[in-house]
């Protein structure tokens, strides 16, 4: 249980400084670095790192599925990731991993890594309602902070 309360809170901590962060990084470069690193220690700790815990430990991935609002998503997560939990967490964690190196990065790394944490959220949302209300709150910011990141990229540019 204490893990649980660990990631959890290690979840909305990173949440609660990636909305704040979105919202203010437009005009702040401290805000900026807020985000990549929330962002980054997200999926890095609360991503690669418990999956590659809860592979190594046994934990089983066999219902992350059960509460998707489609009969499809649940049939195709029991018929091939269930099975094969191992391989596609284990890819899973992996992308997580690099993500959140790379968003920490700054520069175009950054950026590429807000679209792959984009694109992740949107793929996200059909597998329950948490997912949904996680992806509801986090898509915003992360446009607000790829956003700023181009904005601030651009700056010498429009400066010159």
């Amino acid at each position: 249980m204490q893990d649980e309360t660990f990631v959890i809170i290690l979840w909305v901590a990173c949440g609660v400084a990636t909305l704040v962060a979105g919202l203010l990084a437009y005009r702040s470069a401290v805000a900026r670095y807020v985000g990549r690193y929330a962002v980054g220690v997200l999926f890095l700790l609360g991503g690669a790192v418990v999956h590659l815990v809860n592979l190594v430990t046994g934990v089983s991935y066999s219902g992350f599925a059960d509460p998707s609002y489609f009969v499809w998503v649940t049939d195709t997560w029991h018929a091939v990731v269930a099975p094969n939990q191992v391989l596609f967490i284990g890819l899973l964690a992996a992308f997580e991993a690099v993500v959140g190196v790379l968003a920490m990065c700054g520069g175009r790394l950054t950026r590429f890594a807000y679209w792959c944490v984009i694109v992740f959220y949107l793929a996200l949302w059909l597998f329950g309602w948490m997912e949904l209300a996680w992806v509801l709150l986090m898509i915003p910011p992360m446009f607000l902070l790829l956003r700023a990141e181009r904005w601030a990229a651009a700056e010498p540019a429009r400066a010159g």
